[in-house]
C-alpha cells in the first residue's frame, strides 16, 4: 500500500522486520501478515468491517477485548504495517501522563507539517486510571489521534464511558485448540524465526498436551515450546524429540483464563451460584474447582455459599444456611488445602438441597410498600404498654397473648390498617416449605400466608 515507506510502526521502536534470535519464540513467531495471522475470522474474515477499513486505510479508533494471548497485540502492529499513519505505542504497564502528553504533541506536529495522521496504541488499557484515559480523550474527539487499545477486562467497567463511546470494540475469542496446533507447527517448521533449525520433532501426544495445557493463549503455547525443544538433547541424526513429559516441565500447570478482579472472577463465581441454585452438584463442584485452582480466596466462596443458602434455598431446607456458616468458619479455621473439603460439603449439600426463594421475595415485597406507602403508626393493640399514660391512651389494649389460646394461636391482625391485605410471604411446595404453607392455612383459614 502507498506510503508504506513512511509508516511509523511500532516495529521501529523495537525491530523492522523479525524479532531478534534473544527475543522469545512468541515473539519471533508474531505474524508479519494478516495470511499468517490465525484466529478470529468472526472479525478478520475478508468480508468483515474491520478487515475492509484496515484495507482502505480508514481505521477509526479501536478497542481490542480478548483473553491474553488472542492476538490483540499482534493487530495492532499488522494494522501499523498496512497504514500510512504513525504508528505510536504506549504500553498502560509502565506509561504515565508524561508519555501521553508526549505522544499527542509528536501527533500534533506530524498531522501540522505533514498532515499524516498517527495511530495511539495503548496496551493494557485497563491499567490506566481515569485521568490518565482523560488526557486522551480530547485528542481522539478532535482527530489529532486515532486510538487502538487492547485489554484482557470488559471495557466497560474498565474504560472511561466517554473514551468508550468513540470507539468500535472488537471482541477477540480463546484461540481454539486447532489454532494453537497451526501456530506450534508452523514454529516446528519455520527455520528463520521458528525452532526449525533444532530440527525438533513434537510427539503427537505431546502435542496434545502442549495445546491442552495452553489454554488458548498462543504466547503460553510457544515459549513452552521453546523451553522443551532447547533442554531435549539431540539424537545420533541431529534431531530433538519433544515429550509429554518435557512438555509438562517445561510448562508445570494449565495457564489458567483467571483473574481475581476481573471479568474471569466475576463470570466463574456466577456459573458457580447458578450451577448449585439450578440443583447440579456435578456443574458446581467443575467451577469450585476452577476458583480454588486459580487461587481464588476461599472465604470468598463460602460467602457466596452463606448467601446461596438464604436466598435460594431459604425454608425450603433450614439446614442450608447453618451448613453453609459452618462451611465458612471451618475453612476461617483450617485454612487451604484442607478447606476445600467442607467447601465442597457445603456446595453439594446446597445443590442438592430444595430451593425457595420465598422468604427473600416477602422481604423484597415488604420492603417496596415500606418505600412507597405511608408509614402508618404502629396499630395500638400491638404497643407495648409500659406506664399507665400509656395503658391510658389504650396501647396494648385488645391484644391476645398467643400462648393463652389453645395451638397457641390466636388469628389477629398485625400490619397497619392500610395493608391489611398485604400477603408477602407466599411459601413453596419445595421441602420443609411445603409443611410451613400447610400449617399457614391451618392457622389462618382463609389463605393468608398462602399459596392458596
Amino acid at each position: 500500500m502507498a506510503g508504506q515507506d513512511d509508516i511509523g510502526s511500532l516495529f521501529e521502536h523495537g525491530t523492522r522486520q523479525y524479532a531478534s534470535d534473544t527475543a522469545p519464540l512468541a515473539e519471533r513467531m508474531r505474524p508479519a501478515s494478516f495470511d499468517e495471522f490465525v484466529g478470529q475470522e468472526h472479525i478478520l474474515a475478508e468480508d468483515k468491517v474491520l478487515r475492509r477499513v484496515i484495507a482502505n486505510d480508514r481505521i477509526p479508533s479501536i478497542l481490542f477485548w480478548g483473553p491474553p494471548g488472542s492476538g490483540k497485540t499482534t493487530l495492532a502492529r499488522l494494522i501499523a504495517t498496512v497504514t500510512r499513519a504513525h504508528f505510536e505505542p504506549v504500553s498502560a504497564v509502565s506509561a504515565g501522563v508524561a508519555d501521553l502528553r508526549k505522544a499527542v504533541a509528536g501527533a500534533q506536529e506530524r498531522r501540522s507539517f505533514y498532515q499524516q495522521p498517527t495511530i495511539l496504541f495503548v496496551d493494557e488499557i485497563h491499567r490506566f486510571n481515569k485521568a490518565q484515559q482523560d488526557v486522551i480523550l480530547p485528542h481522539v474527539e478532535d482527530g489529532t489521534v486515532i486510538f487502538i487499545g487492547a485489554t484482557t477486562e470488559n471495557p466497560s467497567f474498565e474504560v472511561n464511558a466517554p473514551l468508550l463511546s468513540r470507539c468500535r470494540v472488537f471482541t477477540l475469542k480463546a484461540l481454539s485448540s486447532a489454532n494453537v496446533g497451526t501456530i506450534v507447527r508452523r514454529a516446528l517448521d519455520d527455520d528463520r524465526r521458528g525452532l526449525g533449525m533444532l530440527k525438533s520433532i513434537l510427539e503427537p501426544d505431546a502435542v496434545h498436551h502442549l495445546v491442552n495445557i495452553a489454554n488458548g493463549d498462543a504466547r503460553v503455547a510457544l515459549n513452552a515450546l521453546e523451553m522443551a525443544a532447547l533442554a531435549a538433547e539431540p539424537g545420533p541424526d541431529g534431531t530433538r524429540r519433544v515429550t509429554v513429559d518435557a512438555i509438562s516441565d517445561a510448562l508445570q500447570r494449565r495457564a489458567p483464563l483467571y483473574d481475581k478482579a476481573g471479568d474471569s472472577h466475576y463470570d466463574t463465581i456466577s456459573a458457580f451460584i447458578k450451577s448449585v441454585r439450578g440443583s447440579s452438584p456435578d456443574g458446581a463442584l467443575y467451577w469450585l474447582a476452577r476458583m480454588l485452582e486459580s487461587g481464588e480466596d476461599p472465604l470468598f466462596i463460602a460467602r457466596r455459599l452463606v448467601i446461596l443458602a438464604a436466598e435460594d434455598i431459604g425454608l425450603a431446607n433450614p439446614g442450608a444456611l447453618p451448613v453453609a456458616v459452618a462451611a465458612q468458619q471451618a475453612v476461617h479455621f483450617v485454612g487451604l488445602p484442607e478447606g476445600r473439603i467442607p467447601l465442597a460439603e457445603a456446595t453439594v449439600y446446597l445443590a442438592t438441597s430444595p430451593k425457595s426463594n420465598a422468604a427473600y421475595m416477602a422481604l423484597e415485597r415488604a420492603m417496596e410498600d415500606v418505600r412507597n406507602t405511608p408509614n402508618e403508626p404502629v396499630p395500638l393493640h400491638l404497643r407495648n404498654a409500659v406506664t399507665s399514660l400509656m395503658r391510658g391512651m389504650g396501647y396494648g389494649s385488645g391484644y391476645k397473648y398467643s400462648h393463652d389460646y389453645e395451638g397457641h394461636f390466636e388469628a389477629q391482625e398485625y400490619l397497619p390498617p392500610g395493608l391489611s391485605d398485604r400477603r408477602y410471604y407466599q411459601p413453596s411446595d419445595q421441602g420443609s416449605e411445603a409443611s410451613i404453607a400447610e400449617r399457614l392455612r391451618r392457622w389462618w383459614g382463609d389463605g393468608r400466608n398462602s399459596n392458596a
